[in-house]
């Protein structure tokens, strides 16, 4: 992992220019870069690698100690669906974290943004199982780490919507020596968390499968997970939505409509089936994030097959039969 200076990073991103910015947070601001990718050393844009560079706020004591854990747990893991760190800087109290670039940016960005074109059930399903992996990965590392934050605008996509996690600001180690879990001070994001974790601070692996299932909701409904602007009652995906995943009929009506049908029922009955285990109120009937994955893998083997006898009817109404293709007369 290569230690970068300020002026290199400020050089890769045209000194921080606002047109290269590509988000914002608590944390700071996120911009694009370009770097050499042999040398890593700053170039012009369009040519080597594209990078993303978080500038954290400096003021931020909480910047700061997001960016010590990004740097301790992404500098010590690699995966395939954790984003790659490629450096850091600190330097004038300025903390920086460079990153591989992700083109699709943010699932959270596709399910819910306007204008974007909508993700089928495949790629849907897709995405779950690589961000699932990821989890998996983190939860049997030798010292097991929970992301404590998993949600979708957590989720970065690259150009063949292969998923990768990242933000690892508030993860933390697992607990040690027998103890069944880490307490810690409250955060996260509204919506997501476990009700343990809001009630005790109590932390356990179990309470980012929760989150992995708040996820799954929102890929299956469209819908984010707490909206203020939606009627009372509605604003919590999970209350509103959690009795439509027992029944085949109901769940249909659940369905993002963007995708139109267009998916296999066995396929979704099975992942909301999986959403249920996610989300049971008692952590110890949680599946394993192996579980999941499993699960997913093979609602993922269960492909669409458009009724062709509906079609078929369709067709007829809107056409004379002397207009029929001979295929389907």
């Amino acid at each position: 992992m290569k230690m970068f200076t300020l002026a290199e990073l400020g050089s890769a991103t045209r000194n921080f220019r606002p047109d290269t910015m590509l988000g914002e947070g608590g944390f700071g601001r996120v911009f694009r870069g370009w770097i050499d990718e042999n040398t890593l050393k700053p170039s012009k844009v369009g040519v080597g690698i594209p990078v993303a560079v978080k500038k954290s706020n400096p003021d931020s004591l909480q910047g700061l100690h997001e960016w010590q854990c990004e740097v301790k747990f992404l500098g010590k893991f690699s995966h395939p669906n954790l984003v790659k760190l490629i450096g850091y800087c600190w330097e004038e109290n300025q903390f920086l974290l460079v990153y591989e670039y992700m083109q699709k940016g943010s699932l959270e960005s596709h399910l819910f943004r306007r204008g974007v074109e909508p993700l089928s059930w495949d790629t849907r399903l897709k995405i779950a199982i690589g961000a699932a992996k990821g989890l998996a990965f983190l939860h049997n590392s030798e010292k097991s780490v929970i992301y404590r934050d998993f949600k979708s605008s957590n989720i970065l996509l690259d150009e063949d919507y292969n998923a990768k996690l990242s933000d690892f600001g508030l993860a933390t180690f697992g607990p040690i020596n027998g103890v069944s879990h880490v307490t810690t001070r409250i955060m996260g994001t509204h919506g997501y968390a476990a009700p343990e974790y809001l009630a005790t601070g109590h932390l356990y692996v179990k309470s980012d499968v929760y989150g992995f299932g708040v996820v799954l909701l929102e890929i299956l409904t469209g819908l984010i997970a707490f909206d203020p602007k939606r009627p009372t009652g509605e604003q919590n995906l999970v209350d509103c939505k959690k009795s439509s995943l027992t029944d085949k009929k109901k769940l249909q009506r659940t369905m993002d409509p963007s995708m139109c049908g267009k998916y296999s029922i066995t396929s979704t009955f099975q992942v909301a089936q999986l959403i249920l285990k996610c989300l049971d109120s008692d952590r110890k009937k949680r599946p394993s994030m192996e579980e999941v994955l499993h699960i997913l893998e093979k609602a993922r083997s269960i492909k669409y097959k458009p009724n062709m006898k509906k079609l078929k009817s369709k067709y007829q109404t809107s056409n004379s039969p002397q207009e029929l293709p001979i295929s389907q007369a």
